[in-house]
């Protein structure tokens, strides 16, 4: 059932795009074109290990609450500039790239887990002289951002989850199923095709998915997610990293976890239903659940006023910071 499941996508992707071997894009786009296009003021690097260099923005107001911010699948710190440009009066704000994402630059060869990526977390928080922190993550992120806590907990001054990835036996997507695009990441035949072709031929499918308004998925969105999709080895990294843990989570996992935690969740997300959101909220001893009845997968920028006020509010409920 899965091979036909398998070839009955790959068939589907062929008529869709009707001939569209012509499409067919293999190229890569220099880093410094890339650079020049999308890096912004805030931008910074450091090197955690040879050959791989992240990319990370820090800003806003130093002497407040710093917060660390991880993007999901195929993202970029520019998923977070909504409740940056909210928020940076008030607090410190460092947004990471993760390896085979935005503008980090990994050494070839390179292969992304769950683990690694939570590791990267402490890493860049060291670099960043940042002892205590609140960890926020959307969707692939929220689960690094879970996975974080659940190791370093001594770290952490509070946890946000947003449409987090990572419920244990979570079925992505609500009933009517996930766009075409990530059932065929979620198989290795769909990934060697996906290979194959501009990335922007199917980001646009997903991401309309992802934020629900369609005025918010402009080209300049697309071809943003596209171009840094086709940064050299992006590509590699995004269709073999490992996005689950080594060891299989549980809801008691969940439940360990001794952090202040705020939930986000878009009723009318189509890709993580907003029932894993709520039963993440109700696994974590005294977790704070918010979710939007209009919302989809990334509400802080589909809904950036709400979800920032919402997290603001979080945000100043939780002690002190330790200096």
């Amino acid at each position: 059932m899965r091979l036909l499941r398998t070839l009955a996508i790959v068939v589907a992707t062929l008529a869709a795009l009707g001939g569209g071997l012509a499409a067919c894009a293999t190229r890569e786009i220099p880093y410094a074109t890339l650079t020049e296009k999308y890096g912004l003021p805030a931008s910074l690097r450091f090197e955690p290990e040879p050959g791989l260099s992240i990319h990370y923005t820090d800003e806003g107001d130093r002497s407040g609450r710093t917060l660390i911010l991880v993007h999901g699948f195929a993202a970029s710190v520019h998923a977070w500039r909504p409740w940056i440009d909210r928020l940076k009066d008030n607090y410190r704000l460092i947004a990471i790239d993760l390896p085979g994402h935005g503008l980090t630059q990994a050494p070839k060869g390179y292969r992304a887990t769950m683990e690694g990526n939570a590791a990267l977390i402490g890493k860049l928080a060291d670099h960043a002289s940042v002892a205590r922190f609140v960890l926020a993550g959307n969707s692939m992120g929220g689960a690094v951002a879970a996975s974080f806590a659940m190791t370093n907990p001594e770290r952490l001054e509070g946890l946000v989850l947003v449409d987090a990835a990572g419920w244990p036996g979570e079925d992505r997507g609500a009933s009517s199923g996930p766009p075409l695009v990530f059932q065929m990441i979620n198989n290795p035949l769909g990934r060697a095709i996906l290979k194959w072709f501009d990335p922007r031929v199917f980001a646009k499918g997903g991401l309309k998915s992802a934020y629900l308004d369609e005025s918010l998925v402009t080209k300049d969105l697309v071809d943003r997610y596209g171009e840094l999709a086709l940064a050299p080895g992006h590509r590699d990294i995004l269709l073999t990293q490992n996005s689950r843990p080594a060891k299989s989570l549980t809801a008691t996992d969940y439940q360990e976890i001794d952090v202040p935690t705020l939930v986000l969740s878009g009723e009318q997300d189509k890709l993580i239903p907003v029932a894993q959101s709520r039963a993440i909220a109700a696994a974590i001893p005294g977790a704070r659940l918010v979710t939007y009845p209009e919302g989809g997968h990334v509400p802080m920028e589909q809904l950036p006023d709400q979800s920032a006020k919402d997290l603001r509010e979080f945000l100043e409920m939780l002690p002190r910071a330790i200096p």
